[in-house]
Order: C-alpha cells, then sequence, then structure tokens
C-alpha cells in the first residue's frame, strides 16, 4: 500500500533527522575525542594545563594575574601583563579594551561609577605603579608626574585659531595640581566632573613633556594582548622585574636572570613573532628552585 504524500515526506524527514543525529551527534564527537587521544595532542585536548605538586595549577595558553586577595602584586612573583577579558584572564570573556590611540581623554562624571579613564590614563597610571614597584623610571611621554594622561582642552577667541583664553587640564581634578601652571600665558584649572571640555569647544593639546623617548617600562607592562588572555610578557618585561623578585627570594639577582633565560623562548621558526617568556612556568620554576622563605 502506497503511503500517503505528507506521511512519506515526514518519514523521510525523521530519517535524515536521525541519521544525521548519529553521524553529527554522536559519530563526529566520538572521533573528535578519540583523535584527542592521539599521542602528542592529548595534553591540547585537555587544555594544556600545567600541574604542580599534584594540583592544576593553570594553563600553558591562558595566562593568570599574580595578586594576593585585595588583588595586589605579590612582590616574590613575575607579574603577568594587564588584562582586558572580563575581571582579568577570563576566558570566557576574551577581549580588548576597544580603547584606541586617540582615547587620550578621561570621564570625569558626577557619580564616581560613570567615570572613565582613557587608555593613555591608564597606561600612565600602569607605567608610574611598576616604576615605583620595580625601581625603574615610569615616566612616560604625555605622561603627568600622578599618572594620568597629560592632555589639555585649550580654548581659542576664534575657535581652532587666536590666543588661548582658557586652559584644563582635563584629565586631572581636585585636589591634584595642574601638571602646568601656565599655557600660552593662561592659568592652567583643574577639569570639573560633569564637563565634557571637547564638547564645549576645547581642542585636545596632549603634552608631551620632559620623558625619555624610550621608557624603561616596556609597552606590553602597561597594554593588554588583543585577547587578554596572553601568558607571555617581553624578556624586557621580565629583565626589571628581576632585581624586585631576587630581593624577596633572596638569591642573587644573576641566578634569577639566568632562570629567566631558560624560560625565554625565540621567535617561532626563526622569524615570526618576538621572543617572549611564560610567566607561569617561571614562577613555577622560582618556586622550585627558590622557595620563599
Amino acid at each position: 500500500m502506497r503511503l500517503p504524500n505528507w506521511l512519506a515526506q515526514h518519514l523521510a524527514a525523521l530519517r535524515a533527522v536521525l541519521v544525521f543525529t548519529v553521524l553529527l551527534g554522536i559519530a563526529y564527537p566520538l572521533a573528535l575525542v578519540a583523535a584527542g587521544r592521539i599521542p602528542g595532542l592529548d595534553g591540547r585536548a585537555d587544555g594544556s594545563l600545567i600541574s604542580a605538586a599534584g594540583q592544576t595549577v593553570g594553563s600553558a595558553l591562558i595566562g593568570q594575574s599574580f595578586t594576593d586577595a585585595d588583588g595586589n602584586p605579590v612582590p616574590r612573583y613575575f607579574q603577568s601583563r594587564p588584562s582586558a577579558a572580563g575581571a582579568g584572564y577570563d576566558p570566557t570573556a576574551t577581549a580588548a579594551s576597544n580603547l584606541g590611540p586617540e582615547s587620550v581623554v578621561d570621564t570625569h562624571a558626577t557619580d564616581p561609577q560613570e567615570s572613565a579613564r582613557g587608555l593613555l590614563s591608564q597606561v600612565c597610571a600602569r607605567s608610574l605603579a611598576i616604576g615605583e614597584r620595580d625601581g625603574v623610571d615610569g615616566r612616560r611621554p604625555y605622561c603627568t608626574a600622578d599618572g594620568v594622561g597629560a592632555v589639555l582642552a585649550v580654548f581659542r577667541a576664534d575657535g581652532l585659531t587666536g590666543p588661548a583664553t582658557r586652559v584644563v587640564s582635563v584629565n586631572q581634578v581636585a585636589p591634584a595640581t595642574p601638571f602646568l601652571t601656565v599655557y600660552e600665558g593662561v592659568a592652567v584649572e583643574l577639569a570639573r566632573p560633569g564637563h565634557d571640555y571637547v564638547a564645549e569647544g576645547g581642542l585636545v593639546t596632549p603634552i608631551r613633556g620632559d620623558a625619555p623617548a624610550e621608557p624603561a617600562v616596556p609597552a606590553d607592562a602597561v597594554t593588554a594582548s588583543g585577547s587578554g588572555l596572553d601568558p607571555h610578557i617581553s624578556p624586557a618585561y621580565a629583565q626589571i622585574q628581576v632585581a624586585r623578585v631576587a630581593r624577596e627570594r633572596g638569591v642573587d639577582p644573576a641566578r634569577v636572570r639566568h632562570l629567566v633565560a631558560e624560560h625565554t623562548s625565540g621567535r617561532g621558526l626563526g622569524f615570526v613573532g618576538e621572543p617572549a617568556v611564560h610567566v607561569l612556568d617561571l614562577n613555577l620554576a622560582l618556586d622550585q628552585r627558590f622557595p620563599a622563605s
């Protein structure tokens, strides 16, 4: 007996669902799991996890912070670069900050919760903090001594031209001291919360200052990676941390420097990328060879 056309179509659809369920919902996932058990691939399939003393302590592919319960860097460890992924190194929120070279003006809202720092001020603050922590010069071009972007909003008599009539240090609010007292003969004011000086007609004017052209604190120490998950730092950032780590662990800095060299990987294929230091591997090696007293 020939089935009705509508019923035949439904049965055909049901057979297709069953076949593709078996193929794509069972066979294909099992094949991928089996491939992940192949020697040499099993570590990657398990997330490239790193273990120490029988416990999983992190991943070879995802960075982490070395901070205390209050979020302060632990001095005896090498510190990772900043992260913009969630609260930091969150693999479920991998992302960049979406701030760019033109993000030089901070937002000072009347509600502090709505205030936000631009990229320049974030970089300035991080560089200043690292300089103080590691005993190096934390100054950077276009940064103030108190760690914000050295940026003025300059109001001119004819809009874009003419003499300055008003000057505001847009990233500094009371009780700060303006990083410049006078600009083009006009006294520099502090910014006031709730004001958008650019929208009011001020011309954004970054001031370079007297910082060295090549900052002692390298770029990766003050900026996040595109993914926010990079587990590496540059050898230059590792080197400025050597003295602090050696002091905290009571060892000769030369021995710590040698350990950094051991955990520095070269360029891929000899020419791709830059040399890098895996922070977790380095800190685990520190704990093994030079336990903190």
